[in-house]
């Protein structure tokens, strides 16, 4: 269920945040351009108690940023020149009458009681009888202002646009989005790209597990690189987002909470995230290629036919720019995102060794004669470990910096597909044909 924000009351927000900054230029300005007013006392009740009291100095202050009716600004303005005539401050009288909006208004509109206050003002003593009407007294009349301009003011909480941007901040904490102690870009609505500060420890329990139907297992997955998603592609062609902490569908995304996902004509072999996580390549069993904006689930880019048999990995380039793509059908090929246009080249192998000597840095092994080969490997974000997991479905924990098994951890009891790691956390995935995805943590 969407939650429907009105745009006056963000401007009632902001407005608020200008008063208690006293950034008064830029907040009547705003009320200008908007006609939207923030209409807020401290406390109602203080700002009776001053207008009772007659502290003028204090009200008059409190109402340059409020828009109340003429006729309660003219009684108001009214009742402050009775007062000032009274306490024969004459000069201030003369000023307020004849020089403030309110009491320009009253001349136009009634000019009998504007003249009333002339007079007043030319006399050289002052008479409450002649003051006010018959049966009112000063206190009765300040009564009288206080009920009515307290029907047009409210009390607010302070720094509520702050309240609710700390709200927003635990609430993605808790659902997982924003790890603790996660610098945050508000403006941008990211988590800080940071390097990871604990240090990288090995997997030795689960943390969560997601199950998946029978005919709709994992064949691919992977965390975005701010570390906030965590995004599977099944074999019946969904892809869906995930709240790795809760194991839940992501319902924060506005299509996924209405059941609309991001789907493929088959299988979903492989996923890539851009680097600023903002979008999402696909590729399928059946040779398609699609990009899509994850915040939206919107398709930006189609390519049916990008290879003739099933898309094995993908990869954005520095820019984001273009994706590259592999597939069975031993060719790599690179589609420039904004036409999909590509250039292709054929491979059969792939080497991984040292850049300037040429020679295989380090060799792996299980140990074991038979189940033993490994069929995925990720390595650790900081490069300290490198996971890989084998046909016997046990995952090997190597140090990179010995070189040397130091654990092994049963993982699946059906064959393993493949595995992730969390771009700053310690937290693995694997997955696997029986339809369950695993998260472990140390």
């Amino acid at each position: 269920m969407s939650i429907e924000i009105e745009s006056a009351d963000v401007v009632r927000l902001i407005q608020q945040y200008l008063k208690e900054n006293n950034l008064h230029k830029t907040l009547r300005c705003l009320q200008e351009e908007t006609s939207i007013t923030l209409n807020t006392v401290d406390s109602v009740e203080s700002f009776m108690t001053d207008i009772n009291q007659g502290h003028w100095d204090t009200v008059l202050k409190a109402i340059q940023t409020l828009k109340l009716p003429d006729k309660k600004l003219i009684d108001l303005y009214e009742q402050v020149v009775l007062e000032l005539i009274e306490l024969r401050e004459l000069g201030a009288a003369k000023s307020v009458l004849r020089n403030t909006d309110p009491m320009i208004m009253l001349k136009q509109a009634v000019p009998e009681r504007y003249v009333h206050l002339e007079n007043l003002i030319a006399r050289s003593y002052f008479d409450p009888r002649e003051a006010y009407p018959e049966g009112v007294t000063k206190e009765r009349r300040r009564a009288a202002i206080a009920a009515a301009l307290a029907g047009e003011v409210s009390v607010v909480a302070p720094s509520r646009l702050l309240a609710l941007l700390g709200q927003a901040l635990k609430w993605q904490q808790h659902q997982g989005l924003l790890p603790p102690g996660t610098a945050i870009d508000l403006f941008r609505g990211k988590a800080a790209m940071r390097e990871q500060q604990e240090e990288e420890k090995e997997p030795t329990q689960l943390a969560r597990s997601i199950k998946f139907p029978a005919n709709a297992h994992i064949e691919s997955a992977q965390f975005s690189p701010d570390g906030q998603y965590l995004v599977t592609g099944s074999f019946d062609g969904i892809i869906e987002v995930w709240n790795f902490t809760t194991g839940k569908i992501r319902k924060d995304l506005k299509y996924q909470e209405q059941d609309s996902f991001m789907m493929m004509e088959s299988a979903v072999l492989s996923l890539a995230f851009s680097k600023d996580s903002e979008m999402l390549a696909t590729g399928s069993q059946g040779g398609q290629l699609k990009v899509w904006k994850i915040s939206t689930g919107q398709c930006l880019r189609k390519v049916d036919r990008a290879h003739s048999e099933g898309v094995t990995s993908l990869a954005f380039n520095k820019d984001n720019s273009q994706v590259v793509s592999t597939s069975f059908d031993n060719n790599i090929r690179a589609f420039k995102i904004l036409l999909l246009e590509y250039t292709s080249s054929s491979i059969s192998m792939l080497y991984l060794v040292h850049m300037k000597k040429g020679q295989t840095v380090r060799s792996l092994s299980s140990g074991k004669r038979e189940g033993g080969d490994f069929v995925a490997c990720v390595v650790s974000p900081r490069g300290d470990w490198i996971y890989c997991v084998g046909e016997d479905h046990v995952l090997y924990c190597f140090s990179t910096t010995s070189g040397k098994l130091q654990r092994t951890l049963n993982v699946h009891e059906e064959n393993v597909i493949g595995m992730c790691h969390h771009p700053h956390q310690n937290l693995l995935s694997t997955f696997s044909e029986e339809g369950l995805l695993k998260l472990w943590k140390p």
